[in-house]
């Protein structure tokens, strides 16, 4: 494969004329650089397609009937406008529009954007900081404001993320931190934040030390990890950070109802406290303690190794190069207070020589996989409730996977024959048999004049979809497309037998391994 193909195989999902053609005149360096930067404004065709989409929404509650296709209205809408929603009586196909525009506007971003290389970065950051619109319908209704947290910190300083995700509505509903109070605090969040936002798994040492000064380093002030001592502290930094939504205050009153985060002074545990060896003095300002246990975790040398091998293995391999993860934490720490922290880790692992000599080795996740295809083939694509029905079949589920680790992202967890069954038929189904209109593909249109054989045809999608027209899959492709004929003569049949001919070759090269690997 090309190293400009490689390139974005793994910064987009996957090479257009386009996309190659403004590589190869920008290069490399520069191309990556525009891609860290990008312009919402510059980005009509994603823009276009999103405005013109009509997604259907039908439901039946008690007297209720809706049946009707309307635009995104909800997608670009502001809190109080969302928070509406949160109404008694609001029927639930109503709450949960709102979710559902944001999964119908990340496929047609995957799809249109120029902007590639965010739409795969919030792939990363939608697991990393994972919320199931199904645990609690608020989560849902907010989907598109946390969508847009992300979309905004995306290449930005990982320690204004962790606040931003962490006074979300969306976070703090989905791991109960709304409802943290002194005595005792909930620790759900503070759990998360420690096991997979920040410090991860890999530095947990409550197996090794229960006691926080038998941590190496605690004595110093600079533990290597934590313990769940440190959980439980951190837990109580963070009581009072909940959602002002007309809940009841435990005083006698009640929060204000507007959907945004609210500190509940009354709700806070003022003692002191001790996270990672550093004791924090009693009766702090407001908001302060949650603060300085961010502070404490952004700038902490665990959560740069963890999240940099996270972002190598996403980027790179299923097992990072240790050298390459060791490089993108160096520069994560010297740039922990920087504004565009992540673009410069980003640099430093997509213009590696380890990032190149791992072509091949990420197995596409499902989302992938069919948005390289639609990518590679340009089809009317129309998002709609049937397709988020039949992509879940994969095994991936946008937005609703059950646990706060969010999928997985190494090849095993991939690979059961259910799930690749599942993706095959996808491909299948809507190659072959499209019966809810989600693609239109006309495979022939962008066949270059020369290509009329069978094989030419096969050899032509070979290198759009592979990268590789040497590819063994390209003679059954041909043989295919041929029916019977000689492959290296025009495909037998009506117009409509050859198209179904060419759809079914090209459905063949999808399926075939090496469209499976990026």
């Amino acid at each position: 494969m090309p190293k400009e193909t490689h390139f974005l195989a793994r910064t987009s999902f996957g090479a257009t004329p386009a996309s190659l053609a403004a590589l190869r005149q920008m290069g490399l360096a520069a191309y990556l650089d525009e891609q860290l930067a990008p312009r919402e404004a510059d980005d009509a065709a994603a823009l276009a397609a999103i405005k013109a989409l009509r997604l259907a929404i039908e439901y039946e509650e008690g007297k209720r009937k809706m049946k009707e296709v309307r635009p995104l209205g909800l997608l670009n809408a502001d809190l109080p406008t969302l928070w509406r929603l949160t109404a008694e009586g609001t029927p639930y196909g109503e709450k949960y529009r709102a979710a559902e525009e944001v999964v119908a506007a990340t496929w047609l971003r995957a799809l249109h954007s120029r902007w590639q290389l965010r739409e795969v970065m919030m792939q990363f950051w939608h697991n990393h900081f994972n919320v199931n619109i199904y645990a609690d319908e608020r989560v849902a209704i907010t989907l598109p404001l946390y969508d847009r947290t992300l979309r905004q910190h995306a290449f930005g300083n990982f320690r204004a993320m962790l606040q931003a995700v962490a006074q979300s509505p969306a976070m703090l509903y989905y791991l109960n931190n709304n409802q943290s109070k002194a005595s005792p605090a909930n620790e759900n969040y503070a759990r998360e934040l420690f096991e997979l936002h920040t410090l991860g798994a890999m530095h947990y040492y409550n197996h090794l030390y229960n006691r926080w000064r038998e941590v190496p380093g605690a004595p110093e002030g600079q533990p290597i990890g934590y313990i769940d001592e440190d959980v439980y502290e951190a837990a109580r930094a963070f009581t009072g950070w909940t959602v002002a939504d007309g809940s009841g205050n435990d005083k006698g009153g009640q929060l204000p109802n507007t959907g945004e985060f609210y500190y509940f002074e009354g709700w806070h545990d003022h003692y002191q406290k001790r996270v990672l060896a550093t004791e924090f003095a009693p009766n702090q300002p407001p908001l302060q303690d949650g603060f300085t246990v961010l502070d404490m975790l952004a700038k902490h040398p665990g959560t740069a190794k963890y999240v940099c091998t996270k972002l190598c293995r996403y980027l790179v391999a299923d097992e990072p190069p240790a050298s390459l993860v060791e490089r993108a934490a160096k520069t994560w720490l010297e740039h922990w207070q920087s504004p565009d922290q992540v673009a410069r880790v980003l640099r430093v692992i997509l213009l590696s020589d380890e990032f190149f000599a791992a072509e091949g080795q990420k197995l596409k996740r499902p989302f992938e996989l069919l948005a390289s295809l639609l990518r590679a083939t340009q089809p009317e694509f129309t998002p709609n409730p049937i397709l988020i029905w039949w992509f879940g079949r994969t095994g991936q589920r946008l937005f609703t996977w059950p646990t706060p680790d969010g999928h997985p992202d190494t090849s095993p967890a991939w690979l059961a024959p259910g799930l690749w069954l599942a993706r095959w038929n996808l491909v299948a189904g809507l190659l072959l048999a499209d019966w809810h209109q989600i693609a239109r593909f006309d495979l022939a249109k962008p066949l270059p004049a020369g290509a009329v054989t069978a094989r030419q045809m096969a050899t032509f999608w070979a290198e759009r979809l592979l990268g590789n027209p040497q590819a063994p899959v390209v003679e059954k492709a041909a043989y295919l497309l041929a029916s019977g004929g000689s492959p290296d003569e025009p495909p037998l049949g009506n117009a409509d037998e050859r198209k179904y001919l060419l759809n079914n070759a090209v459905a063949l090269l999808a399926m075939a391994p090496e469209f499976q690997w990026r």
